[in-house]
Order: C-alpha cells, then sequence, then structure tokens
C-alpha cells in the first residue's frame, strides 16, 4: 500500500469517534471524522474517501438517509458503506442492506480491531 487509504467515519459518539479514529490511524489509515449525516455526506463529496463507517442514528440527517444520497450521487457511490450502529433489528439491518449498505455491524459486538479487519477485507475485495 503505497498510499494512505482514506477512511470516512460518521459518529456522533465522540467517544467512540475518537476510539475508532485513533485505532484505523494506528493501523496505518488516513482518516477523516463527521458528527452528523450531513457534515459526513459533504466530506465524502470532498474526500472521496476508500470506504465509509456510518452511524444510524445522528443529528442533522441520520444514517439511512445520508446512505441513499451517498448512493444517489454518481461521484461516490460506488464507494462501500459500512453501518456501524447500536441498532441491531432485523428490520434495521434489512433497510440498511436494501439503501445499498456493503455491511452491517452492531458496535455492542464487535471491537475497533474487529472493525478494521473487516474494514481491511472489504477495501481488498474492492480491489483498493
Amino acid at each position: 500500500m503505497n498510499s494512505k487509504q482514506k477512511i470516512l467515519l460518521i459518529e456522533d459518539d465522540k467517544m467512540l469517534l475518537e476510539m475508532y479514529s485513533s485505532k484505523f490511524n494506528r493501523e496505518g489509515y488516513d482518516i477523516v471524522t463527521a458528527e452528523n449525516g450531513s457534515d459526513g455526506l459533504k466530506l465524502a463529496k470532498e474526500n472521496k474517501p476508500d470506504l465509509i463507517l456510518l452511524d444510524i442514528i445522528l443529528p442533522k440527517l441520520d444514517g439511512f438517509a445520508t446512505l441513499k444520497e451517498i448512493r444517489g450521487d454518481a461521484n461516490i457511490k460506488n464507494t462501500p458503506v459500512i453501518l456501524l450502529t447500536n441498532l441491531g433489528q432485523d428490520q434495521d439491518i434489512q433497510k440498511g442492506k436494501a439503501l445499498g449498505a456493503d455491511d452491517y455491524f452492531v458496535k455492542a459486538n464487535h471491537t475497533p480491531t474487529e472493525v478494521v479487519e473487516k474494514v481491511r477485507e472489504l477495501l481488498k475485495s474492492k480491489g483498493k
């Protein structure tokens, strides 16, 4: 990997934002963060990240609406998106997948290390 892969993390919980940011930085990724969906969408368009980690319950624009906007934008619609949330209901998972999420993680069930590994696998499978 010659240039750092860029990950956009959209998460409103400051503690989790810090935790995931430092984890991805330590793993050699370039991380960009936003604390609400509308800022996240703007950053996605400006930065064209290699992958987006997206919380669902967010201020301004929730994760589902943000995902819908990403998938509707020709410049970033093919960016892999992993929903990272505390919503673990089947209907939420199905809604996320139906809107085009590449994967769905319930935060409580996965360590940051597992999330980084999943991101690495997904980027590799997408040829990034």
